[in-house]
């Protein structure tokens, strides 16, 4: 279809309030009501959103020096290490990371109430924290240990950089053993107790642009409650898999690497989550507007719940072991219903996203857009799309003395 708008045209609008946005909800309704040809030369840009636990995020932080200065070797915020093996005092905190005791469940072990998102939340809500470092000396950094207490504001920088945020798609958990199992999609209940999801459906970004047309590398982006950029495609972004005849994929496909200023965002929207059995996780707020370029655009984002299919997936005996057990597919429409039919039983959904949060960021995006406070980036690249060559890889099964499980020496 030829192009009927362009970035530079829309901004325009935006710059002079004129725009025209709706939500990814709002356009279901708009082109039921006018048509695909007539909604997309009215409207100019659909909102998306989403909130839900993302583990592959975390935060850069520079702490600033000491005096005398330090190279950091070792650094724990809150009990909670990171990684330092950046710079002098650069450190990135992984939102899954863990302390190394859990001194606070004697009941529970390994529930961790207290994690890397927790830090990072509780930074964003102008919190104390306690920052413990080891260092081994050098003549430029002689300083061996600090023990302080900063806040965010006592930091040079910080700025979230999460490596895979927004899947686009994902499994519908489920637990076909004799007993209750505890994941990173929640509790699972024994012999189909509940099945459970994470997804934004029709409202979530890469649902609504299922071959990545206007989501790109450069994306200006709600993050956090902030200003954020899509900064790669995320890591495990596998765009080769089934899709429906709508183009939206039937298992977990696109992912998003994107970074933003930590300290523009709130903690409202990036919030520590503790998983039973599991470990730490972060919610973390993304919503991403789509510029209505031409009717195919459009089209695809009034993608509807009951158009959009994820697979049932057990946790007992198929994900962990990547065994694959045939459990078909149901549709976000259902999941959202509270009930769907898994191999002839009614079980209970239970969503680990929340689609209320989802649509409040989509009407926060819509709003911003409409007041002039937030306009739209083209892509300096595009994601890599469903012709791409990728191939989603496991960890080689390999001696590390050089002889392979077959028997054959490594690299000759």
């Amino acid at each position: 279809m030829a192009q009927q708008k362009t970035y530079e045209e829309i901004n325009e609008k935006i710059k002079r309030g004129e725009a025209v946005v709706v939500t990814a909800e709002e356009v279901i309704k708009v082109v039921a009501e006018k048509g695909v040809k007539q909604a997309a030369r009215e409207i100019d840009v659909v909102t998306t959103g989403t909130f839900g636990p993302m583990c592959s995020s975390g935060a850069f932080i520079n702490f600033g020096h000491s005096n005398p200065r330090i190279k950091m070797k070792k650094v724990w915020l809150n009990g909670v290490e990171a990684y330092t093996g950046i710079a002098a005092v650069d450190a990135y905190l992984g939102a899954a990371q863990l302390p190394e005791t859990d001194p606070e469940n004697k009941v529970f072990p390994g529930r961790f109430t207290y994690g890397g998102a927790h830090v990072i939340h509780d930074l964003l809500a102008g919190k104390e924290i306690r920052v413990e470092a080891e260092a081994y000396g050098t003549d430029c950094y002689p300083n061996k240990k600090v023990d302080t207490i900063i806040t965010l504001d006592d930091v040079n920088d910080s700025f979230l950089f999460n490596p895979r945020n927004a899947y686009q798609n994902y499994n519908c958990a489920v637990n076909l053993g004799d007993r209750t199992l505890y994941t990173y999609m929640g509790i699972l209940k024994p012999n189909l107790g509940n099945a459970s999801y994470s997804t934004a459906g029709q409202l979530s970004p890469l649902l609504n642009d299922p071959h990545y047309k206007t989501i790109g590398i450069g994306t200006r982006i709600f993050l956090g409650g902030g200003i954020g950029y899509v900064a790669w495609n995320g890591t495990q972004h596998h765009p080769n898999v089934l899709r429906g005849e709508n183009g939206v994929p039937k298992t977990p496909a696109g992912t998003l690497s994107v970074i933003g200023d930590l300290k523009q965002m709130e903690a409202n929207w990036i919030v520590g989550l503790s998983y039973i059995g599991y470990g730490a996780t972060m919610a973390v707020g993304i919503g991403i507007p789509i510029p209505i370029l031409d009717e195919e655009i459009l089209m695809y984002t009034a993608v509807k719940d009951e158009d959009i299919y994820c697979p049932v997936v057990d946790f007992k005996e198929g994900y962990p072991y990547s065994k694959p057990i045939d459990l078909g597919f149901v549709n976000v429409a259902d999941l959202k219903k509270g009930k769907v039919i898994i191999q002839g039983k009614e079980v209970i959904t239970t969503p680990q996203s929340s689609y209320p949060r989802a649509r409040l960021i989509a009407a926060t995006l819509k709003e911003w857009i409409r007041q002039g406070k937030f306009e739209l980036t083209r892509p300096v690249a595009q994601l890599p799309g469903a012709d791409a060559d990728i191939q989603f890889k496991s960890i080689p099964e390999r001696n590390p003395g050089g002889i392979s499980l077959n028997g054959n020496r490594r690299n000759q």
